[in-house]
């Protein structure tokens, strides 16, 4: 009598070890950078590699005003003049830090100081400038973060300056200290000024 045996079921495929291995050490990898991010999200200095930006035309964009949503202001209407592009939010505890010195540094008139509110609801941003003051010659609304990314923007506080030509000069992520503002900001708008003054004046030569 002959007994039939069926066949052993397939046995599940399973992954090498060596490829076990790797992937847990690339996650692992990953986790540890997401983690040293977040540890210093905080931190003033967080902007270790300069800006993709740096010595390139600012991004285009058309935005509304804050105060007045009917209002738009590009970047073609701000060139003439350097301008230093402030990134904040009413949600944002480092832009209340930095708040009072960008507060005072506006009110020397030296340049002029663009608010750029990214993604806040309006009423909050608002509120939040009629509690703290307002230091800002106009307040840009980017309520749905689209035109941010063009600027790579990860974070608030950020600050861009941008020369009268369009080009951007200088970036700082972090709230801005009155070190910054001394040691950083300050040299490169002198920097700024000091080409915009001998462009000047070499146009004025060709002209003669």
């Amino acid at each position: 009598m002959t007994v039939s045996t069926s066949p052993e079921p397939n046995k599940p495929h399973r992954l090498p070890l060596v490829a076990i291995v790797i992937g847990a050490l690339f996650f692992l990898g990953l986790l540890g950078l997401m983690l040293y991010g977040v540890s210093r999200s905080d931190r003033p200095d967080r902007d270790t590699l300069p800006s993709a930006l740096i010595g390139k035309p600012a991004p285009s964009f058309s935005l509304p005003v804050l105060h007045d949503p009917s209002v738009q202001v590009s970047d073609t209407q701000l060139r003439g003049a350097p301008y230093l592009l402030n990134v904040w939010g009413s949600w944002c505890p480092a832009c209340r830090d930095e708040h009072p010195i960008l507060t005072r540094f506006a009110e020397t008139k030296r340049v002029r100081v663009v608010g750029y509110n990214w993604k806040d609801a309006r009423v909050d941003a608002l509120r939040w400038l009629e509690q703290l003051g307002n230091p800002y010659m106009v307040v840009l609304a980017d309520e749905e973060g689209r035109t941010a990314l063009d600027w790579g923007i990860v974070a608030a506080p950020e600050t861009f300056l941008v020369d009268g030509s369009g080009i951007v000069r200088w970036k700082y992520s972090g709230a801005i200290t009155q070190d910054v503002l001394d040691q950083q900001l300050i040299p490169a708008l002198e920097k700024v000024e000091a080409e915009a003054g001998g462009k000047h004046a070499s146009d004025m030569g060709a002209a003669r």
